[in-house]
């Protein structure tokens, strides 16, 4: 072969019909005549300078050489099976990493209990879960990092650069401890704005809805007398009898339940947040991301 790359057709050819112990057999299964495989056989022997049969009145009969490629091209091509159902499966979506991107929401409250959904389902798949807020998930995003992102309304924003599909409206609720002298009774907008508030820093997707809802209501932006980074460390804070926080309800409902926080009843307030899958902007979905999106909607 002079160090030239090997005739792996001319192998194949030869292996099938060591294996099948005939050319007429070999002929049928791969539904080309004998004569272009005896050609292609004997290519292969005086390209690499050997003889792979030695005559025999019926059948054929393997040379010494013969016999170990025979043995080696059964290792070849068990391997070249692998690597096409390593590839058809990966196509399919059956394994790979499916790597997500989601904000403190969605990575504590929604995407645990859907990755492990298609986790259950798809046990060959990996998945991995990076916590970011909504710029650092739609950078991700974009540079492919990540292959998909679960994001609340604030992602929006990036309409010009990613598609999104809407999973579900999570309500956004007044709650405080369960001491406040409002807890759990119905207030007027007027009256709950005169409170001290607990909220996440400016910018938020909540925050900015309060102070929208002031302004369309001609009424003056709440002192905010706490303000933290983290939606988990907002309700917290809440829990400790001093002010009112505006927040997600996914994440509030929890420490309801525990009895650590209580609900607050505004007239007239009714606001939401949209939950939405993030993908790269007119891209192709993959099979794997597709089945995390069935996983969600089903």
């Amino acid at each position: 072969m002079n160090g030239e790359n090997m005739n792996l057709h001319g192998l194949r050819l030869f292996y099938i019909v060591a294996k099948v112990g005939s050319v007429t057999v070999a002929a049928e299964q791969l539904k080309i005549s004998q004569p272009a495989i005896t050609a292609q056989i004997k290519k292969f022997e005086r390209e690499n300078d050997i003889t792979l049969f030695l005559p025999q009145g019926r059948g054929i009969c393997l040379s010494e050489i013969g016999e170990q490629l025979v043995k080696e091209a059964d290792a070849v091509f068990k391997i070249e099976n692998r690597m096409e159902s390593l590839i058809d499966n990966y196509k399919k979506g059956k394994n790979g990493t499916l790597k997500i991107a989601g904000n403190y929401l969605s990575t504590n409250f929604l995407i645990p209990m859907w990755a492990a959904k298609l986790k259950k389902e798809n046990k060959d798949i990996n998945v991995e879960i990076n916590t970011l807020n909504t710029e650092e998930a739609i950078d991700h995003l974009i540079s492919y990092k990540v292959d998909v992102a679960v994001l609340g309304s604030g992602a929006m924003k990036y309409i010009d650069r990613i598609d999104t599909i809407k999973i579900m409206d999570d309500d956004l609720w007044f709650v405080a401890s369960p001491n406040h002298k409002y807890a759990n009774k119905k207030v007027s907008i007027n009256d709950i704005m005169l409170e001290p508030f607990i909220m996440r820093e400016k910018g938020s997707y909540a925050r900015v809805l309060l102070e929208s809802l002031c302004h369309i209501s001609s009424i003056k932006v709440p002192d905010i007398a706490l303000e933290f980074n983290g939606l988990h460390e907002t309700l917290m804070a809440s829990t400790f009898g001093y002010g009112v926080s505006f927040c997600s309800s996914i994440a509030a409902k929890e420490f309801i339940d525990m009895g650590k926080l209580t609900r607050i009843y505004v007239d007239n307030v009714d606001l939401k947040n949209e939950i939405v899958i993030c993908t790269r902007k007119n891209e192709k979905i993959s099979n794997l991301t597709e089945k995390f999106i069935s996983a969600i909607n089903n």
